[in-house]
């Protein structure tokens, strides 16, 4: 073999050595990657269990939280976690929720909306993992924002205006149109009744005011008793044929339709049997439901198609509902129904010396906010805003003078606040020549129900914290 084979077979058995060395160093370096984050996932897991359980995530919509009720906290942990029961968990200032766990989360969510600028606090006591270990304090902070709401100001030789007012009394103009009969706010849509040629027509517009579509309606005619469902898309309204005459048309109808599809077909919601021609109605919340009264006296709860329809005796009135407890007016006095059951109780009477029963709207915690007018004679007096325990003892909290005309009371999502759709000086204050007819002057005032106090006093009606609109 020559020396330059030698050489070469030399220097090709170095290379594989060193290749095979460096090979080695490689695979000793894994295998010591790997040890190390084997241990550290050891002791990571081991800190984990002796620590207890620690929140790395919480998810929460504050916004949400004041408007609607249902709104959600939600811990994510470093563990799966045994079940949490109620008991352990603390809301400061106290507000009714339920709680579940599931996996490495635990949630809470709120019966009620909650207080506009206030700061809560959630604390969640004796947290363990569902393999053992110490137990852990979840502990979290959040502030809700101020609530607002919308609505309605008729203008003389003006476009009416839908405007964005908060309880600052600010003011933000978001959708005008020449003849504004009614609107509702849904969570996501506007959705405005206006008057062209003398037929009515339903725009839908985001919150905004913006992309405005138009609702298709059964026909021509005018839309009244506007509402719109607590959750989702559902709209309903009363329609009458702009061509009803003695020899026929529709009257009154109540019909649905949804602000995701504008251009369905509205569907017809009728009981079987009696008058079809509905005096009154609300949707029935947290439910498809909805309870009508019609012409002829008949409280009926149905079903959106018409189908299941529950006689529920007569009534001449529909005040409020609050989940299955509807507050309405019998000839003999005002009772609560049980939806859930069709049973039935008297509302516990107030002192006759107070006054007049007027609006009945529930509260939280199972008392009502009533209107009380004493009379002289013929001659009505101050009218008193209250709050009722079961027991019909009364608490005043604010007055309407005699001389203005209290038009509809509202409570707000959370209770805290109510609103009182006033007229003031109503003998010179003349109406106007809508469908909806309401004197030319009307303001919105906002009353603390827990004090008393006038937050502030807004012009307009239709205040979206308010289920229909205010009574002609």
């Amino acid at each position: 073999m020559s020396s330059d084979a030698r050489a070469s077979r030399s220097g090709g058995e170095r290379a594989a050595r060193r290749r095979a060395r460096l090979g080695r160093a490689f695979v000793l370096r894994a295998l010591a990657v790997v040890g190390a984050l084997a241990v550290v996932a050891v002791v990571t897991g081991v800190l984990t269990t002796v620590q207890g359980p620690r929140v790395t995530a919480v998810e929460s919509d504050p916004a949400a939280s004041v408007a609607s009720a249902g709104s959600r906290i939600i811990f994510t942990t470093t563990q799966s976690l045994a079940e949490v029961d109620a008991s352990q968990v603390t809301v400061t200032p106290a507000a009714d929720f339920t709680v579940d766990t599931s996996g490495r989360s635990v949630g809470l969510r709120f019966a009620l909306p909650l207080w506009d600028e206030t700061e809560y606090t959630v604390r969640i006591d004796d947290v363990r993992g569902i393999g053992g270990g110490p137990a852990a304090v979840i502990e979290e902070r959040f502030t809700t924002p101020p609530l607002h709401g919308y609505v309605l100001q008729r203008a003389d030789g003006e476009p009416d205006t839908i405007y964005r007012v908060g309880l600052d009394g600010d003011a933000v103009p978001v959708f005008r149109d020449e003849h504004i009969e009614d609107f509702r706010a849904t969570a996501a849509r506007l959705v405005v009744s206006t008057i062209v040629d003398d037929a009515s027509r339903l725009i839908v517009t985001r919150l905004d005011g913006s992309a405005p579509e138009e609702l298709t309606l059964p026909g021509d005619g005018t839309v009244t008793n506007l509402q719109s469902a607590e959750a989702g898309n559902t709209i309903g309204y009363t329609f009458t044929d702009a061509d009803i005459s003695a020899d026929g048309g529709r009257e009154s109808l109540l019909f649905t339709g949804s602000t995701a599809d504008p251009d369905a077909a509205p569907v017809p919601v009728e009981r079987s049997g009696g008058d079809a021609r509905v005096e009154d109605w609300r949707f029935v919340p947290g439910t498809d439901s909805i309870l009508m009264l019609t012409f002829d006296g008949a409280l009926s709860l149905i079903a959106p198609d018409g189908a299941d329809s529950v006689a529920l005796g007569n009534a001449i009135g529909i005040d409020d509902i609050a989940g299955t407890q509807a507050y309405v007016e019998r000839v003999d006095g005002p009772a609560v129904v049980d939806l859930s059951t069709a049973e039935e109780q008297a509302l516990a009477p107030t002192d006759t010396a107070l006054g007049q029963v007027g609006t009945v709207l529930a509260l939280p915690g199972g008392d009502t906010l009533r209107a009380l007018t004493p009379f002289d004679g013929l001659d009505a007096l101050d009218t008193a805003i209250a709050r009722v325990d079961g027991e019909g003892n009364a608490t005043e909290f604010a007055q309407v003078a005699a001389t203005d005309a209290l038009l509809q009371a509202c409570v707000s999502p959370s209770g805290r606040y109510a609103a009182l759709v006033v007229a003031p000086d109503a003998v010179s204050n003349i109406y106007d020549g809508y469908l909806l007819p309401l004197p030319q002057e009307v303001q919105t005032r906002i009353i603390s129900l827990d004090d008393g106090a006038e937050v502030v006093a807004i012009a307009g009606f239709d205040l979206s914290w308010c289920r229909k609109a205010p009574n002609q």
